[in-house]
């Protein structure tokens, strides 16, 4: 028999699970982080911090330790690559709803650092690296997680267990949950490249997205780096689409003269809208990743996992601290779950479908909407609310 501790078990030390742990360590609830990794993961993956995610980081005393590190996006444009540009939309319109009315472009690395380094010496917090969970059993107490290190095995007992374990979650699999939704056939390759794109195109904002029939793309600049993404066709092998000379073609293709540039980094990864049947099985959670996955296109997927992890671990203390019943859990489910599939899973798949619209009808579709966003304050600040992922934060609230 394991005893149990009086801990809640977070699966996962990304920018979720850290986020997770800050917030429970913040209202006095102790927290195990159990890492897989050797140490905080440097992979280079999301950059945009939504202005209500940079909120809820303040809360956190966070978002000053990123901001040393990122570049303020005031502005967010769309593009055509025949046409220039075809809206712009400026965050300050919606200065009076938000602390932070910009995207702050930065490394999503970067916040496990700032958090780690909040929480490092604080007694209700443990991280354990080189642990990864691999399986948990409940029971009406607690959950028992079995953790696998190089030369051991452990059994641990809490009263809570978050999973916040990636895309390929342990947790999700051990509790069983469906991960349902399908895979995009194409690919998406992102190239990092210090060639400044902003000298040679004009008007080019920081986060600008690019609209093509043929080979859409976007431009996002974090410190140092442009970072250029678009489409792999699956006919393309892998290997053929990470060749060096290929992405030198793909920059050409961008802008005449950039596959010149050194490239810095370059990642392909296949893309996916998946969405767990459930985020709550009794006391075990799924957050970011292990609970749904989105193609990149609006920032939405690290920044919707945070969102995850502030909703659950503000249930979470009011049931530790004796404010709310245990089954008043189930309201993170009915909230997170419902925003995900109405507002991140669709607006993302039809940011994809815009940017890559082919038909005469699609484009003018695409382009009718962004005008008439931009036609009256309240579509432009509504546009931006949904662009910022408030939108979403109201409607998941008013969800009881």
């Amino acid at each position: 028999m394991v005893a149990i501790e009086e801990r809640v078990f977070i699966a996962g030390a990304g920018p979720v699970g850290m986020t997770a742990a800050a917030r429970l360590v913040g209202s006095g609830v102790p927290v195990t982080v159990f890492e897989g990794g050797d140490d905080l993961s440097t992979e280079s993956r999301a950059s945009t911090f939504h202005p209500s995610t940079l909120d809820m980081l303040e809360d956190l005393g966070a978002t000053q330790g990123l901001e040393r590190h990122g570049l303020r996006a005031r502005y967010l444009q769309y593009r055509s690559k025949s046409e220039g540009i075809l809206a712009r939309f400026d965050f300050d319109e919606i200065a009076d709803l938000t602390r932070h009315p910009y995207r702050l472009q930065c490394e999503q690395w970067r916040l496990t650092r700032v958090l780690y380094d909040l929480l490092k010496d604080d007694p209700n917090f443990e991280l354990l690296f080189g642990h990864s969970v691999e399986g948990c059993a409940q029971d009406h107490d607690g959950v028992t997680v079995n953790a696998r290190a190089v030369d051991k095995t452990m059994s641990r007992k809490a009263r809570f267990l978050i999973g916040a374990d990636g895309a390929s979650s342990k947790v999700r699999a051990a509790l069983g949950i469906e991960f349902e939704g399908f895979t995009w056939p194409d690919r998406f390759l992102v190239l990092s490249t210090p060639f400044d794109f902003s000298e040679q195109i004009p008007d080019l904002d920081i986060v600008s997205y690019v609209a093509d029939p043929k080979q859409w793309h976007f431009f996002l600049k974090i410190p140092g780096l442009w970072r250029v993404m678009l489409p792999i066709s699956a006919e393309m092998p892998d290997d053929a689409a990470l060749d060096e000379a290929y992405g030198r073609r793909c920059l050409d293709g961008v802008l005449a003269g950039a596959g010149g540039a050194e490239i810095r980094h370059r990642t392909l990864y296949r893309v996916h809208q998946r969405v767990a049947k459930t985020f709550r099985d009794k006391r075990a959670f799924l957050v970011g990743d292990a609970a749904h996955i989105n193609n990149p296109l609006g920032g939405m997927g690290m920044n919707g996992g945070i969102h995850d992890a502030v909703n659950l671990t503000g249930l979470l203390a009011k049931v530790w601290n004796g404010q709310i019943d245990i089954e008043q859990l189930g309201l993170y489910d009915r909230q997170r779950r419902t925003v995900t599939l109405d507002a991140v899973q669709k607006q993302t798949i039809q940011n994809k479908k815009d940017l890559e619209a082919a038909s005469a009808a699609d484009q003018a579709d695409f382009r009718s909407r962004l005008h008439r966003a931009l036609a009256t304050e309240d579509g432009t600040r509504a546009y931006l609310e949904r662009l910022a992922m408030l939108a979403s934060l109201k409607q998941a609230a008013a969800i009881t």
